[in-house]
């Protein structure tokens, strides 16, 4: 195996039982939570009900993690240039979730602006 498809076997390797693992926490935490207010609300305490994350709010989210994945992505493969100089052209394509974010960021802004003029 050249440089690039045994990273990717790695990187494949361990990084799809992690996901598994994380989809599982995230169902298991959250069935919980589900379980507990239940709970609560047959002994008859009121439960206050979670906020959720404005339109505006999740833009700007998923606009600074996909900005800071694209950046995290094309470190990586610049590092990875110096030894292998084909990595810089995987580098290039980090420009595709770095603008996804830029975009993300500008629907918060429009979203924002858009409620302050109503």
């Amino acid at each position: 195996m050249d440089g690039i498809t045994g990273l990717a076997a790695v990187i494949m390797l361990f990084g799809m039982p992690m996901a598994i693992i994380g989809m599982y926490t995230f169902y298991r935490v959250r069935k919980l939570r589900t379980e507990e207010r239940l709970a609560a609300i047959q002994r008859g305490v009121n439960v206050p009900m979670e906020a959720e994350l404005s339109q505006a709010a999740s833009s700007r989210r998923y606009g600074i993690l996909s900005i800071a994945g694209a950046v995290g992505y094309m470190v990586a493969f610049s590092i990875i240039a110096r030894y292998e100089p084909d990595a810089l052209m995987a580098a290039a394509f980090g420009a595709i979730p770095f603008t996804l974010g830029l975009g993300f960021l500008l629907d918060a802004f429009l979203i924002r602006r858009d409620m302050h003029a109503a």
